[in-house]
C-alpha cells in the first residue's frame, strides 16, 4: 500500500492512497466513468458497528458487545489505514448502539449504549474518547437511558442528544443537551414519540431539522428547546434505515439548506426526495430513483458536492436481496439525477458503515444481518474523479491538486491564506467534517464550500466559514477541487468555535411559601477558549423579594449560587426571573421560574450531610429534617429517586408529622455501578411536595 504524508500543527499524519496494485479490484466499467471498488487485503477484526473519522486519519471503531447477547468483553479499535493495522482495546461499559460525533477539540463523544438484551433497554452513560492519549473517559451520566440515540452538534460546540430506548424499556421523547466543563442540562420533553436513531441535522439558522424516519418533519429550537411541525410530510413510507444526507452549503446560495432523502422500508423502495429549507414554504419534492431499493444503506457525501449511495438490500437484513449496485447523486444536475458509481462486491445491510476519507475515497465496512457474525472484508470505493484516460482511451490515475501550506486552525468569518501551486486551476474549495457512522446514517458528516479570491500565483485568500450554525466548531477535511473535478488529498484543520461563553441555569423551576428561601445553580461554560469575566445579574423578580449570587461573577467555566428570598409581604404568583451574563459585548440570558405560594401551613425539607461516601455491601445514612411552616401539622411522606440499579434505601420513620427528623440509610449492592449520582429526596403532604438534593458517590 502506497501512502503519502502531510503535516498538521507539530504531528504528521498519513493519509491513505488507494494504489490499483495494492488491493483486490472488482470494478465494472471504465474507472473514470463509475469510479473503481477495491477489497483491502487484510479483514476488520471486530464488528464495525460505530465508526468515527479521527483528526489524524485513524478510524476509531466502537462495537462494544457486537450484536452478540451475553457477551461482556466490551470492545473498540482504531483502523491506521497508513499501517493496515487494527488496534482493539476493552471499554467499561457496553456502547452497543450508542450516539457518536466529535466534539470541536477532536475528543469522540459516545452516548448512551445497551443496558441489557432481549428485551433490550438503554444505558444512561457517555463517554469521550482522546485519540491522543487512546483512552475512554466516562463523564456525567444523563437523567435516563438511551439505545439508539442520535446526537447532533449544535452551533456553539454543545451536543444534542435525542431519542433512544431508556433504561426501562420505553422510548425516551426527551432532549438533553451536554455541554462540555459543565455537563447535562435537565431533559426537555419533546412532546411527541420520535423514532429510534431519528435523522437530525442542524441548520444554518441555528435550528436542528428532523427529516425522518417517520413522515411528519419537525424542527426543534435549541433556545428555546421546543419542536414545531413543518408544514410538509414526506411523500413517501415511512423511511425506516433510509438515509437522510444534508447536501453541501455554499456561499454562492447564501448556505441554503436542502436535505435529501433516500431508501428505507421493508421491503424497501428506492424513492428519494428532497426539501429545500431555505423556501419560504418548505415542501417535500420527489426526486430521481436510485438503481435498487435499499434498506441500511448508506449516503457519503464527496468533496464535489456529490452523493454517493449504497449498500442495503430489498428486504431487511436479507442478504439474497442485497443491493450491491452503487448510485452517485447530483444535485447540480439538471434535473438532479443518479449515476452509476460501479458495483461492490460484498452485502453491506444491518450495522453496515462508510466513511469519506481523507484521500477523498470512501471506505466501506461492516454488515450484520445474524447474531454471531459479521462482514469482515472492507472495500474502498475511489470515485471517477481519481481517474482520466490517456491517450488509448485506458482509465489512468488523474493528476491531482495539491495543497502546499495551510493553516492548522480556520476562523468563522476570517481570510486565511492558502498556498497551492494549482491556484489557476482551483473551482472550489471546501471543508468535510470528519463523519460518524451507524445504523443507516452519518451524525457528523457535513459539506460547507468557502469563498477564496487570488491572491498571487501561489497563493488564495479563503473567507472563513460565517458562523458556527454553518460549519460547527471541530476539525474538518480541507480540499481543493480543480476545474476537471478533481480533489486534493485533504488537510485537517480546526474550526475554531467563536470565543463566547453559554449560560444555564438549574433547575427551571422552583417553589416558596411567602417568606420563604430557595436556590438556583447557574451555570457558565466557555466556548473556544473563552477566559472572560462574567458579571451576573438577575431581573423579573416579585415585589419585596431579594436576590443575590455567590460568586457574583464567573471567569471562563464555573458555577453560581443564585440565592432568592421573600417577605411574607410578597405577592403569590407566578414569576419568570431573567438570569443574564455579560463580559463585554458578550451577552447570554437563562429564564427560571419562581413560585410564590400563599403563606398556608407548608412544610420544608433539608437533608444533611450534603454527600457521603460509600462502598458496595455497606451502608451510609444521612438525616432528612422536615420543618413546619404557619402551624403546618400534616403527615409528610418520604420517598427518593436518582439511586442506581442494585442499591436500596429506607426511611425511619418513613413519614413525619408536623416536624422531625427521618433516618436515611443507603445500602449498595456487589451489582451497584461506582460512581456519583445526584439523589432527589422528595416530601409529599396531600397535594404539596418539596424536595431536596444530596450526592452518593459510591466506591
Amino acid at each position: 500500500m502506497k501512502c503519502r504524508t502531510f503535516t498538521t500543527r507539530s504531528e504528521t499524519v498519513v493519509l491513505l492512497l488507494i494504489v490499483l496494485g495494492t488491493l483486490v479490484s472488482h470494478a465494472v466499467g471504465q474507472a473514470n466513468v463509475q469510479g473503481q471498488w477495491n477489497t483491502l487485503p487484510y479483514t476488520m477484526t471486530i464488528n464495525p458497528v460505530h465508526v468515527t473519522l479521527l483528526n489524524n486519519g485513524k478510524v476509531l471503531i466502537v462495537s462494544g458487545s457486537g450484536n452478540v447477547a451475553g457477551n461482556t468483553n466490551y470492545r473498540a479499535a482504531v483502523w491506521d489505514p497508513q499501517a493496515g493495522s487494527i488496534t482493539t482495546q476493552s471499554v467499561a461499559w457496553d456502547m452497543f448502539c450508542n450516539g457518536m460525533v466529535s466534539l470541536p477539540d477532536g475528543r469522540v463523544f459516545i452516548n448512551g449504549g445497551t443496558l441489557q438484551y432481549d428485551p433490550f433497554h438503554g444505558a444512561l452513560s457517555t463517554s469521550l474518547y482522546d485519540p491522543t492519549t487512546k483512552t475512554f473517559t466516562n463523564v456525567q451520566q444523563m437523567a435516563h437511558g438511551r439505545w439508539y440515540p442520535t446526537v447532533t452538534m449544535l452551533g456553539d460546540g454543545r451536543i444534542l442528544t435525542f431519542s433512544g430506548v431508556d433504561e426501562n424499556g420505553s422510548t425516551n421523547s426527551t432532549v438533553e443537551i451536554y455541554t462540555v466543563g459543565s455537563g447535562w442540562s435537565s431533559p426537555f420533553t419533546a412532546g411527541w414519540t420520535p423514532p429510534l436513531y431519528p435523522r437530525l441535522h442542524l441548520l444554518p439558522n441555528g435550528n436542528v431539522f428532523y427529516s425522518g424516519s417517520s413522515s411528519q418533519s419537525r424542527i426543534f429550537n435549541p433556545n428555546t428547546h421546543t419542536w414545531t411541525n413543518v408544514a410538509t410530510t414526506t411523500q413517501g413510507i415511512s423511511r425506516t434505515y433510509g438515509t437522510s444526507v444534508l447536501l453541501g452549503l455554499t456561499p454562492a446560495n447564501n448556505y441554503a439548506p436542502r436535505v435529501l432523502i433516500m431508501g428505507g422500508g421493508n421491503p424497501s423502495t428506492a424513492t428519494t426526495e428532497l426539501i429545500d429549507l431555505s423556501a419560504s414554504t418548505p415542501v417535500w419534492v420527489r426526486g430521481p430513483d436510485m438503481s435498487q431499493p435499499r434498506i441500511e444503506m448508506s449516503g457519503v457525501i464527496l468533496p464535489n458536492g456529490k452523493v454517493l449511495a449504497l449498500g442495503g438490500s430489498y428486504n431487511d437484513e436479507d442478504v439474497l436481496t442485497a443491493s450491491l449496485s452503487a448510485d452517485l447523486y447530483d444535485p447540480a444536475s439538471t434535473p438532479p439525477s443518479f449515476s452509476s458509481a460501479g458495483t461492490n462486491a460484498f452485502p453491506r445491510l444491518y450495522h453496515s458503515v462508510a466513511l469519506l476519507m481523507p484521500d477523498a475515497t470512501v471506505w466501506v465496512a461492516g454488515g450484520n444481518p445474524q447474531r454471531g457474525s459479521y462482514e469482515q472484508r472492507m472495500e474502498v470505493y475511489q470515485p471517477a474523479y481519481l481517474f482520466t484516460t490517456d491517450v488509448n482511451g485506458n482509465a489512468v490515475p488523474a493528476n491531482r491538486p495539491t495543497i502546499a501550506g495551510a493553516p492548522p486552525t480556520v476562523n468563522y468569518g476570517g481570510a486565511f491564506a492558502l498556498q497551492t501551486p494549482d491556484v489557476a486551476n482551483i473551482s472550489s474549495v471546501v471543508l468535510m467534517h470528519a463523519g460518524s457512522a451507524t445504523h443507516a446514517f452519518d451524525m457528523d458528516q457535513r459539506l460547507v464550500e468557502l469563498s477564496f479570491t487570488l491572491t498571487d500565483a501561489t497563493t488564495l485568500s479563503v473567507t472563513g466559514p460565517p458562523n458556527g450554525n454553518v460549519a460547527p466548531p471541530g476539525f474538518y477535511m480541507l480540499f481543493l477541487v480543480n476545474n476537471a473535478g478533481v480533489p486534493s488529498v485533504a488537510q485537517f484543520v480546526q474550526v475554531a468555535a467563536q470565543s463566547d461563553f453559554s449560560l444555564s441555569a438549574t433547575p427551571s423551576s422552583r417553589s416558596v411559601v411567602q417568606g420563604g428561601n430557595t436556590t438556583y445553580t447557574v451555570n457558565v461554560a466557555a466556548v473556544g477558549g473563552f477566559s472572560g469575566n462574567v458579571g451576573l445579574t438577575v431581573s423579573g423578580m416579585p415585589q419585596g423579594a431579594v436576590a443575590s449570587f455567590n460568586p457574583t461573577s464567573v471567569t471562563g467555566t464555573g458555577s453560581s449560587t443564585l440565592s432568592v428570598g421573600t417577605l411574607s409581604s410578597t405577592p403569590a404568583g407566578n414569576y419568570t426571573l431573567t438570569i443574564t451574563g455579560t463580559s463585554g459585548a458578550l451577552v447570554h440570558s437563562a429564564t427560571v421560574t419562581l413560585a410564590v405560594n400563599a403563606a398556608v401551613g407548608d412544610f420544608s425539607i433539608a437533608a444533611s450531610p450534603a454527600s457521603q461516601t460509600v462502598s458496595r455491601k455497606t451502608s451510609t445514612k444521612f438525616t432528612i429534617t422536615v420543618s413546619a411552616i404557619n402551624g403546618f401539622s400534616g403527615t409528610v411522606n418520604l420517598s427518593l429517586s436518582g439511586l442506581p440499579k442494585a442499591t436500596t434505601y429506607t426511611f425511619t420513620p418513613s413519614s413525619v408529622v408536623g416536624a422531625g427528623n427521618s433516618n436515611l440509610t443507603i445500602s449498595p449492592k456487589p451489582p451497584a455501578v461506582p460512581g456519583t449520582y445526584s439523589v432527589s429526596i422528595t416530601g409529599t403532604s396531600g397535594s404539596v411536595s418539596h424536595s431536596t438534593g444530596v450526592s452518593l458517590r459510591i466506591q
